[in-house]
């Protein structure tokens, strides 16, 4: 028995050496595993850096791209693009005003009444989905778009006071690309967003609504042609005339801002008696060589439909943050097996959208609950511990505030471009006599929901903002947040534009 409890006790102590070393084993590969995570954190740190001097870089950059643009076409890849819109609202504006909202897959009609001293008394909204078939059909679709004007018109006015004047002034919003002829005309180069009306690429969209106006017997004028961005320009001046710029930044992003006559190059005797114009930037397309790009964005360019294209849009609009965020979480997983096993849905482009993002990011109970939520129900990521869930946060924060803090560059640069930004060309916003430049207060009207409705994004930008101005420069940069710019800016628009009002404002511009 003797010779028997030995072999047993040396059985046990090998079968306890062996299941230490497979737990030693084990403990040594997390470790492992749990390395290589992090260092793909700090990978991504490293490559989404955005220091104060790098952005003063993409400010620089930024400046002289919009330079490039407006002296000739293709001279940069901002298209700085003319919108013939040299008078914005007033204030002064009185009457009822009419704007029409196309920009996907509904449009808007909406209906403005206007009592002057920067009032808007009222206005209605409604809103039309557009059949499918109508997506293939330009007659059919400015008929049908025209058909729901004309009930909208009649329906409104049987329940308020009719129009004095005979004509209504009509405001149309066309988020499609555009090579403006005046401003309220312009040729359609090509459809995006599900459309495909061959017939009707190279017209003038402005004419083929008014044509089919006009045949449903409808007395109303396309006043004006714009885009989103524009809109928001003009709601916001309309609102507080320091207004010089906007910015969208939601799922997709552009800018526009007034720029002075003699400062757009290309198109020189044109301008004759306007002070200004606005320029409609399609800052998407921005590039530099100073913007902090990582393996991710190279990879989710290359897969996109339109690669090498739209690249800092790509860096900084609600449309693709989410899914760099996913690229991240899917490089980690393949690393280490902290996720557990490589989900299949960490493979789908854009599974995980922006506002996802923004949850997980903004995500304050003490175990992360939203966190471990959205992981399991989207990315069927199940059981992934705090440690792991903190991780997905700071990824979240990484990616959130290099998107933030170019949009933030982005804004400079257009103020740069305009002397608005303090310097004025000198640096320490000082002249050569040393003598403090006197600043003018200036306001950017903004409008998206990343920018509205992401509290973190928006708390980086301001940040920004104030890091690369400085504290003498800061305070006199304003950032408003507008509502709607693409319906009510149009309307406002066709008011400032129309017949009764032009008189007031024209060559207000003051840049």
């Amino acid at each position: 028995m003797g010779k028997v409890g030995v072999a047993l006790a040396a059985g046990c102590a090998a079968a306890a050496c062996v299941v230490a070393a497979v737990m030693v084993g084990r403990s040594v590969r997390r470790r492992r595993g749990w390395r290589r995570v992090v260092r793909v954190l700090e990978e991504l740190e490293e490559g989404c850096a955005t220091t104060v001097g790098r952005l003063r870089q993409v400010v620089d950059a930024m400046a002289v791209e919009m330079h490039a643009g407006l002296a000739s076409e293709g001279g940069s890849k901002l298209k700085m693009l003319l919108t013939y819109v040299h008078d914005l609202p007033t204030g002064n504006e009185k009457g009822i005003y009419y704007a029409l909202d196309l920009g996907g897959t509904n449009f808007r009609v909406l209906r403005v009444k206007l009592g002057g001293q920067r009032c808007i008394i009222e206005h209605d909204v409604d809103l039309q989905p557009i059949p499918q078939h109508l997506m293939t059909s330009s007659s059919e679709l400015f008929d049908f778009i025209a058909t729901s004007l004309k009930d909208f018109v009649e329906r409104e006015e049987n329940i308020s006071e009719p129009s004095q004047r005979e004509r209504r002034e009509l405001g149309f919003t066309f988020s499609f690309p555009v090579k403006q002829t005046s401003s309220s005309s312009g040729t359609l180069m090509k459809w995006t967003k599900g459309f495909s009306i061959e017939d009707a690429v190279g017209r003038d969209v402005s004419q083929c609504l008014q044509e089919a106006l006009s045949r449903k017997g409808l007395d109303m004028q396309v006043t004006v042609l714009i885009n989103d961005t524009v809109g928001t320009l003009a709601l916001g001046h309309y609102h507080d005339e320091d207004t010089v710029a906007a910015v969208i930044i939601g799922t997709g992003t552009n800018a526009c801002y007034l720029e002075r006559a003699d400062a757009i190059i290309k198109c020189q005797g044109l301008l004759t008696t306007s002070a200004g114009m606005v320029i409609n930037m399609e800052w998407g397309n921005f590039w530099s060589s100073h913007l902090p790009r990582t393996p991710y964005d190279a990879e989710l360019d290359a897969d996109s439909p339109n690669p090498n294209d739209q690249g800092f849009e790509k860096m900084i609009s609600g449309m693709y943050l989410g899914d760099i965020v996913r690229r991240v979480i899917l490089r980690m997983s393949q690393e280490s097996d902290v996720f557990g096993p490589v989900s299949s849905k960490l493979h789908e482009p854009f599974i995980l959208r922006t506002p996802m993002v923004a949850a997980m990011h903004e995500d304050d109970s003490s175990n992360l609950n939203e966190v471990a939520q959205i992981l399991k129900d989207t990315l069927e990521i199940p059981d992934v511990p705090l440690n792991v869930r903190k991780l997905v946060v700071k990824v979240c924060d990484v990616v959130t505030r290099r998107a933030a803090r170019l949009a933030a560059a982005g804004i400079v640069g257009i103020l740069k471009k305009i002397g608005r930004d303090g310097n004025s060309g000198m640096t320490g916003g000082k002249t050569k006599g040393g003598s403090r430049i006197k600043m003018r207060r200036t306001v950017v009207a903004v409008e998206g929901g990343l920018y509205a409705n992401y509290t973190m994004f928006r708390e980086y930008l301001n940040e920004a903002m104030r890091q690369i101005l400085g504290e003498d420069v800061a305070p006199y940069v304003i950032l408003n947040v507008t509502n709607d710019g693409s319906g009510i800016g149009a309307a406002l628009l066709a008011a400032s534009h129309s017949a009764s009002t032009i008189t007031e404002n024209t060559n207000f511009i003051v840049i």
